[in-house]
């Protein structure tokens, strides 16, 4: 019997020594998209890559459709250390009004554009600005183009969206942006938004198309309206507490595979814009093209407003409009 003992612990002792030289470190990452979306497939080669260049050290879990709270709950477990990665995108002009310049109508002209803001702006105003407020920025990633569907009309030209009942992300420069058009906009969380269109709450949403898609909003929804209207980046952020109590080894495999993912993430994106409209099609969608110079035209309010009550509004306009060619 005592020699039973013996190799018992002797194995438990073995176990625990082994367990220590492959000791994890496990993060957790949180996203309000919903399985197979943009967020999603982004989070998972992340984490993917992370694991592989920690040799297995570091473990990133994703957790996908808003399951550790929507955007609103996770910005606030992030600050508190309580969520590690969130992954936000148009509730970042809530955390500071910089980020609101996205939400600017066509200032973004295509993804090479966006590359060229981020390289040029991202550490010298975008990543301070957040970082301020206690959000890190570890890497600009990709929500995308954004596009409208509702259930009342095709949208080709602004007037179509009068009296349109349309949810929206959180922030005020999207709300007052479609206020401009005519619409009546209401802000809600992601995970809400099919139940609003399935009951009517909602007559219609804005998303990239692989939001529809992964969404399922093609049950809900009958026109697709090419907008385009907006490009918002998506955000992999953390909070400078939590980094810093991250050994140096593991924050410099998290630095650089987030910004190595930058490019992935634009691939991505325009991977899914070529290859979901024939399928969103084929759900039952009626596709229509958006008359986008008259939605220029009726937007000019907006970044006049912008421009004038956001402080270096303008002058963020005007870089950020410089870098188109």
């Amino acid at each position: 019997m005592r020699s039973m003992m013996l190799c018992a612990t002797a194995l438990a002792v073995s176990m625990t020594l082994t367990a220590a030289a492959h000791a994890q470190t496990v993060l957790r990452l949180g996203h309000v998209g919903e399985v197979g979306s943009h967020f999603d497939v982004a989070g998972h080669e992340f984490a993917k890559r992370v694991k592989e260049k920690s040799g297995g050290k570091v473990e990133v879990q994703v957790f996908p459709s808003s399951q550790l709270g929507n955007d609103k709950d996770m910005l606030q477990k992030m600050k508190l250390g309580q969520v590690d990665f969130f992954i936000p995108s148009s509730i970042m002009s809530s955390v500071t009004p910089e980020f609101g310049v996205f939400d600017m109508p066509y200032i973004i002209k295509d993804r090479e554009h966006a590359a060229r803001v981020m390289a040029k702006m991202g550490d010298s105003v975008f990543r301070p600005a957040a970082e301020a407020k206690g959000v890190k920025i570890l890497g600009f990633w990709e929500n995308g183009f954004r596009q409208i569907t509702n259930n009342v009309r095709p949208i080709v030209k602004p007037e179509d969206l009068k009296g349109v009942k349309l949810r929206t992300p959180r922030g005020e420069w999207r709300v007052k942006m479609f206020q401009s058009y005519g619409a009546n906009p209401s802000p809600m969380a992601f995970s809400e938004v099919f139940t609003a269109l399935k009951t009517g709450v909602m007559d219609g949403q804005e998303n990239p198309l692989i939001n529809v898609w992964s969404a399922k909003f093609y049950e809900v929804q009958k026109y697709l309206s090419m907008t385009g209207h907006v490009y918002i980046p998506a955000y992999l952020v953390t909070s400078p507490k939590t980094f810093d109590k991250w050994s140096a080894d593991v924050q410099k495999v998290i630095a650089e595979t987030a910004v190595e993912m930058e490019p992935f993430a634009r691939e991505a994106g325009k991977k899914f814009d070529d290859d979901l409209l024939d399928k969103l099609k084929a759900k039952g969608m009626a596709v229509n093209e958006a008359d986008k110079e008259a939605f220029v035209a009726a937007s000019k309010g907006i970044y006049d407003e912008f421009g004038t009550s956001v402080e270096g509004g303008k002058a963020l306009i005007d870089q950020i409009s410089a870098l188109r060619n």
